[in-house]
């Protein structure tokens, strides 16, 4: 390392690759294991692999339209449920190829050595999540989640993918408008890694960290929206943070732990503190099992007019079950809660909604090409499919289709290709990123960091208002104009979790700024977007929001839903 000017300059590796994939869970293997087959190929995670992310604790399942349990499923009612459920604002190119392609995917986690539950047939056993009309829900008990990612992660491995474990990636690197690669830091030698290759895969996960209290793997800070969105990648539906109905809110040790829709979908009840199966009023025809953003605001609106439980939620009841059912059908669940002092076989549960999943995100097309030429998402991290609300056990199947659709795109494009980033540009980042560690005062990361996840839940949360959302983004303005760039840092650049915060927190606030901004634009409520101020959802919003950069400004603009050229699906139909 050398002085220069003032700062000191820091050491940096060089990895070359055609196709650089950025995150461990589902959808990065899934983009890997595709693009290894034709290209040179590397994967990034920020911490160890297999298991970094979210895609572990996901429990409910796969949907996908078998029609194993019931013959009269098909990828048509798989595609209408979950436009639907999206509030007819998906992008309906993008739902058809899902709904077919599901089909597809779930017999390569078959090849793969995947272990899904059976029927007394063999065939896969399906159950009923929210919003389906049919079981077309693919599991494996309730840790289907777990089995996914020890599936796609042995065969990343048994394919010898490279991955650079423990690598905090914080910036793509673009040249000529192009990607040319991504700046990343080594958490265990503190040295920078940059990653020279013509096509990025960003399959970061979600972004409900950025809450205080959510369901989500510490990763999932929105690290990839941020990256691309200050590269210069458009973003969609950013509002659309949906809210998991039933999130622990008692006893304190598993505050915000995630209680598996695969509950409701196996007989829980929803019972407020005056003993009424409320959901009779909210949903009659669906109880339970209606979606998300229908449960959710049930539970709060039940808790706000003073039907709760003692410690603010409401509850919800297994223990009708037959207790043998419950330790066949949901062990994982049992176990978790049986750490906490609950019983599920005996006792009610109680449960608040809690951040779960981001439906917006990167702006895509059928290829999961973003508007970034070289640059590919797929996964949580990508927008568009799930509209203004995600059904119960579709993630699984997104993140399957859309990576290997990204990865499969990303080595067709990096064919050929030799961009490079210029030396310049990655010392500037160097430098810049280094910069705290090199200033003996200033904010701590960390408490910009609590400060934000604070704001965000206390005024972007399941329930908005104009009041909230301005305040919010004037205070996530004034952390990214005075906050961040007066970050201090101690210590040694190895094994530094300060310094890892600093480069999460620039992405952190971008990737708010934009929550903020759409939830503000959207003057209606839909789906998990809920406005105190516009609470009735308004034909004229049936539409999109994007955000793009326009210098180094955010820009939100509306614009009309892609509907199907095949099989268009219209508000009228629902």
């Amino acid at each position: 390392m050398q002085e220069l000017g003032g700062h000191v300059e820091r050491e940096f590796e060089t990895v070359a690759a055609d196709v650089l994939v950025v995150g461990g869970g589902g959808a990065a293997c899934r983009a890997a294991i595709e693009a290894g087959k034709t290209s040179r190929c590397v994967i990034a995670v920020d911490g160890v692999f297999g298991r970094a992310g979210t895609t572990t604790t996901g429990m409910g399942g796969m949907n996908v339209a078998l029609g194993n349990f019931d013959s009269r499923d098909n990828w048509e009612v798989h595609y209408e449920d979950t436009i639907k459920g999206g509030q007819f604002i998906n992008n309906q190119e993008l739902v058809e190829i899902f709904s077919k392609e599901g089909l597809e995917r779930i017999y390569d986690l078959e090849q793969y050595g995947m272990l899904f539950h059976r029927m007394d047939n063999g065939r896969i056993a399906q159950r009923r999540e929210s919003g389906s009309t049919y079981h077309r829900t693919c599991m494996t008990g309730d840790r289907t989640g777990h089995e996914l990612q020890r599936t796609l992660t042995r065969e990343v491995q048994r394919r010898r993918i490279p991955v650079f474990e423990e690598v905090v990636v914080a910036a793509l690197l673009v040249e000529d408008g192009s990607v040319a690669g991504a700046l990343g830091l080594d958490f265990r030698s503190g040295r920078f890694l940059v990653f020279r290759a013509p096509a990025v895969v960003m399959a970061t996960g979600g972004c409900v960290r950025l809450y205080e209290i959510c369901s989500n793997a510490h990763e999932s800070t929105g690290d990839g929206v941020g990256m691309a969105h200050r590269a210069g990648a458009a973003l969609i539906d950013m509002e659309m943070v949906q809210f998991h109905p039933t999130g622990m809110v008692f006893p304190e040790s598993g505050k915000g732990l995630l209680v598996s829709e695969a509950v409701r979908g196996d007989g829980g009840q929803l019972i407020n503190s005056e003993g009424e199966r409320f959901m009779t009023r909210y949903s009659p025809d669906w109880m339970e099992l209606a979606t998300r953003d229908v449960v959710a605001r049930a539970i709060w609106s039940e808790v706000t007019q003073g039907r709760g439980s003692p410690h603010g939620g409401v509850y919800l009841d297994i223990s009708h079950v037959p207790a043998q059912e419950i330790e066949v059908r949901l062990p994982l669940m049992l176990r978790q809660l049986l750490r906490t002092g609950i019983d599920i076989r005996k006792e009610a549960m109680e449960v608040l909604p809690t951040p779960h999943f981001m439906c917006g995100g990167i702006r895509i097309d059928a290829e999961a090409a973003t508007t970034l030429p070289g640059l590919f998402a797929g996964g949580e991290t990508a927008g568009g499919v799930h509209g203004a609300n995600r059904l119960g056990a579709n993630s699984f199947t997104d993140l399957q289709v859309f990576g290997a659709r990204a990865g499969r795109s990303a080595a067709y494009y990096a064919a050929g290709q030799q961009r490079k980033a210029s030396a310049s540009q990655v010392k500037h980042l160097v430098a810049e990123l280094s910069a705290p560690l090199d200033r003996a005062e200033g904010t701590s990361p960390i408490s910009l960091r609590k400060r934000l996840q604070k704001l965000m839940y206390q005024s972007v949360g399941i329930v908005r208002n104009r009041q909230g959302l301005e305040s919010a983004r004037t205070e996530l303005m004034g952390m990214k104009t005075d906050g961040i760039p007066v970050m201090s840092v101690a210590g040694s650049p190895r094994y530094n979790y300060a310094l890892v915060e600093s480069i999460k927190i620039r992405n952190m606030v971008e990737t708010a700024l934009a929550i903020a901004e759409c939830a503000l634009k959207r003057e209606e409520s839909r789906g998990v977007h809920f406005r105190e101020d516009f609470p009735q959802q308004d034909p004229s919003w049936l539409a999109n929001i994007i955000v793009s950069r326009c210098g180094s400004e955010m820009r939100t603009e509306v614009v009309e839903v892609v509907a199907s050229s095949t099989h268009p699906v219209v508000a009228s139909t629902a």
